[in-house]
């Protein structure tokens, strides 16, 4: 036998070998040691806190801040937000996001039923809640109980109503308290809490009264009298007692924890602060303003003058050239340092607006002395919840600062509090009315405030039955719609 046909002949005897003896070994041998082959509860948790958290930041700097008179795109044309202009695909971003994030959550609560930790089913009901409140507030009856199950051969879900969307996550909140009392063990990467289950309890609970409050329009649900009863029980309902326990997400801006903004540019060029928010700060004297914004100024004689904290108005004619003078801009240390490592937060959940939830109550239910005690610390919470917020120890004998015994004052500085915190301010304006934002003659649909965004532009084309029933049932699917609870 030659060489080429030994070695051919050896050659076969070998794949042979190989393909008898070996097989078994190919999956093993072919396998990525970095890739998750099964997901585990808590693989998914902080994606998820961090995509929220981050697209929601960054959401509250390009709408909320328009639509509430915080800050506005300087100079800008007609075509935006602080114009009440919304286009048909406006909320798209937030559908988007809202679904994708969700679907994280049910890989979460699969994961914890497969590995029997109970505790990542409440922390997804916790974060559920959260998420599909942004979602049902921004939309009104949105799929829910029938949505994600695409896999399962549902591609058209109804649309559940807003109330029965609301009821819902309030009894999830009231069973992953439950799971939470009963404890449990965390042990995945969490960027929120550092798996203390206790903090995620805390957050829940306070969660749950958001969730309660944001109904107080619709009397039948008892809101106030449902609020006091969890305010009353603390051992039963522990909610946040302070910062340490609120929900603020920590970013360093090192990857994969990236601060919202690339460049540190992108965020402070071409944006000045409106004329509503800073003359607010203004009256009180309030230790924030150098936190939020930089100072405006004019050039005289070839030197620039110091004009203090300044904006411009929201909803203005479009003519920048109007404005002689720099206004203030945001502060750019406040989201994106030039040094990165140097933690900033993005805001979930605040322990200052559970104390404004508490103070609301007491106001309505006619106690002045724990609505004044309440509102004091919330008002001291959204200050020192900043890195470098000091609260003055003679802030509230400013006449503007003092609790005057007005549902107004609460919800004003309630409005302060709820600064960069995704769609909070323009949820609860529309609850509210307040703060008392000004009207200008340029502003679109007669200065009304937008009510919600219209439905995804897909979801008319591909689930056109299913939306049809919704709009029917809401009555339009435009701007000025009212969903369930403001009605």
């Amino acid at each position: 036998m030659n060489i080429l046909n030994r070695n051919t002949l050896t050659g076969s005897l070998v794949i042979m070998l190989l393909a008898t003896s070996c097989t078994h070994e190919f999956e093993e041998i072919n396998t990525d040691p970095n890739k998750i082959e099964k997901v585990t509860p808590g693989s998914m948790l902080t994606p998820t806190i961090y995509g929220m958290s981050t697209y929601f930041t960054v959401r509250s700097y390009d709408f909320t801040w328009q639509l509430m008179q915080v800050a506005l795109p300087h100079p800008s044309s007609g075509n935006a937000v602080h114009w009440y202009y919304m286009q048909e695909n406006s909320g798209n971003g937030t559908w988007n996001t809202c679904y994708r994030l969700l679907r994280n959550l049910r890989e979460m609560d699969d994961a914890a039923d497969e590995y029997g930790q109970p505790i990542y089913k409440a922390v997804a009901a916790t974060l559920r809640a959260y998420i599909v409140g942004i979602l049902t507030d921004s939309f009104g009856d949105v799929p829910f109980s029938e949505a994600m199950q695409a896999e399962e051969g549902l591609n058209q879900p109804r649309f559940d109503t807003q109330e029965e969307i609301y009821l819902s996550l309030i009894d999830q909140l009231e069973e992953a308290n439950r799971v939470y009392a009963a404890g449990g063990n965390m042990a995945g990467n969490d960027l929120l809490y550092g798996n203390d289950a206790t903090k995620w309890r805390r957050f829940n609970n306070s969660l749950l009264m958001r969730m309660i409050l944001r109904m107080s329009k619709r009397t039948e649900q008892n809101s106030y009298v449902r609020l006091q009863a969890i305010i009353a029980n603390p051992d039963e309902y522990p909610v946040f007692t302070s910062n340490e326990d609120a929900a603020l997400v920590p970013i360093s801006g090192l990857t994969p924890y990236d601060y919202a903004w690339g460049r540190r540019q992108d965020y402070v060029n071409f944006e000045a602060m409106a004329e509503f928010f800073v003359d607010m700060l203004n009256e009180l004297e309030d230790p924030r303003r150098p936190l939020f914004m930089t100072r405006a100024r004019r050039l005289e004689n070839g030197e620039y003058v110091d004009l203090g904290y300044r904006g411009i108005p929201s909803a203005h004619s479009g003519d920048a050239s109007q404005y002689n003078y720099d206004p203030s801009t945001p502060n750019g240390d406040l989201m994106v340092y030039t040094t990165l490592g140097t933690e900033i937060i993005e805001v979930m959940m605040s322990y200052a607006e559970v104390e404004f939830i508490k103070a609301e109550v007491a106001f309505f239910q006619g106690d002045e002395t724990a609505a004044e005690a309440a509102y004091q610390r919330g008002v001291t919470a959204a200050v020192t919840q900043w890195k470098g917020g000091v609260m003055p120890d003679n802030y509230f004998e400013n006449e503007a600062a003092r609790f005057d015994g007005t549902f107004a004052r609460i919800m004003n500085q309630k409005y302060l509090a709820l600064f960069f915190n995704d769609y909070q301010q323009w949820f609860e304006y529309r609850r509210t009315g307040y703060p008392e934002l000004p009207k200008t003659p340029y502003m679109l649909y007669e200065g009304r405030m937008p009510t919600r965004f219209m439905y995804h532009t897909d979801v008319r084309r591909f689930n056109a039955e299913k939306y049809q029933e919704a709009v029917q049932r809401m009555g339009a699917d435009d701007f000025h719609t009212k969903v369930w609870w403001e009605r």
